[in-house]
C-alpha cells in the first residue's frame, strides 16, 4: 500500500516539473508553488481562460501600481 502511494506521489511530482517547464518554455512568469495553485484551481472546475485573464490583470495592476509608486518617490 505505501510503495503506491509512493508512486502515485511520484508521477505527482514528476507531472508538476513538466508542467513547470512547459511553463517556463512558454516565459509565464509561474513559480512552482502559483502553478500548483492553479492546477489545482482549474481541477475544482475554474475555467482555465478566466484563470489567464485573472492572472495577466493582477499583473498588469501590480506593474501599475508600481510605476505610480515609483512615480511618487
Amino acid at each position: 500500500m505505501a510503495s503506491a502511494a509512493n508512486a502515485n506521489l511520484n508521477a505527482v511530482r514528476e507531472t508538476m516539473d513538466v508542467l513547470l517547464e512547459i511553463s517556463r518554455l512558454l516565459n509565464t512568469g509561474l513559480d512552482m508553488e502559483s502553478l500548483s495553485i492553479c492546477v489545482r484551481l482549474c481541477e475544482q472546475g475554474i475555467n482555465p481562460e478566466a484563470l489567464s485573464a485573472v492572472i495577466k490583470e493582477l499583473r498588469r495592476a501590480s506593474e501599475s501600481f508600481k510605476a505610480s509608486e515609483n512615480c511618487t518617490n
